[in-house]
């Protein structure tokens, strides 16, 4: 009798374990902030961040264009720090294999990341899910 009921409660504690935290999709910036001055998307190309699980890739989007990756890397997330790491970038090689932290949060289609970048400029971009 008991074996059954045990097996049913572990079986049930495991159907409902909670999802790996991912931003995996891609996601449009959509202005933000530096250093508290407003930073308003570009209006010729969009810029557009891919990530999957553990990965990320950012492209120059322009209509009629390929598109152009200016940057990608890898990402951790913990609790609501998301850590990115670059590990190509098509102009400043400054970055490259440097962690940035960011505070994340998602709340609906927008991510908000806020973080103090390793030159000192304090931002916040919202990017917008696409997919």
């Amino acid at each position: 009798m008991y074996k059954p009921l045990a097996f049913l409660i572990v079986l049930a504690t495991l159907a409902f374990k909670a999802e790996e935290p991912t931003l995996k999709g891609t996601w449009e910036y959509c202005g933000g902030k530096v250093n508290g001055k407003a930073s308003p998307p570009a209006t010729t190309y969009a810029q557009q961040r891919r990530y999957t699980k553990g990965s990320f890739q950012a492209f120059a989007v322009e209509k009629g264009q390929p598109d152009l990756k200016y940057e990608s890397g890898n990402y951790t997330l913990s609790a609501d720090t998301c850590a990115e790491t670059q590990t190509y970038c098509l102009q400043s090689q400054d970055l490259i294999y440097v962690t940035v932290r960011y505070h994340y949060l998602v709340r609906n289609d927008t991510l908000i990341l806020n973080g103090k970048l390793p030159g000192g400029a304090v931002v916040e971009d919202y990017w917008k899910r696409l997919k």
